[in-house]
């Protein structure tokens, strides 16, 4: 799968608003076939921060998710809400789920 882990500093006056902000974007993304799952959290020491943590099937599917009509929207509408580039981290990796943190195991 391609996994995918993104920073994006939203500017302060928008911070508690970009959930909706980014609402339709994030909901035509997790409609994407090969989408395995495209999740946003709030950082919790830095209050304009977002982690967007999302993956893909495969090259192809993130090949599609990439040239799609909602990504080329995002692209015209999401940077005037953000205080910088977004970084990221991109990698291919196997498997298509999430694996159990071993070391920390419940037993119950």
């Amino acid at each position: 799968m391609i996994f995918i882990t993104a920073k994006f500093r939203v500017l302060p006056e928008h911070a508690d608003a970009w959930p909706g902000i980014s609402e339709e974007f994030t909901t035509a993304t997790r409609a994407e076939e090969g989408c395995l799952w495209f999740d946003w959290s709030r950082s919790v020491d830095d209050a304009d921060e977002y982690v967007l943590v999302e993956a893909f099937r495969d090259g192809d599917a993130g090949a599609a998710h990439v040239s799609s009509e909602h990504f080329r929207e995002a692209q015209r509408t999401l940077p005037r809400y953000l205080a910088e580039t977004p970084r990221i981290v991109n990698f291919e990796v196997p498997g298509t789920e999430w694996s159990e943190l071993g070391e920390m195991r419940v037993s119950r």
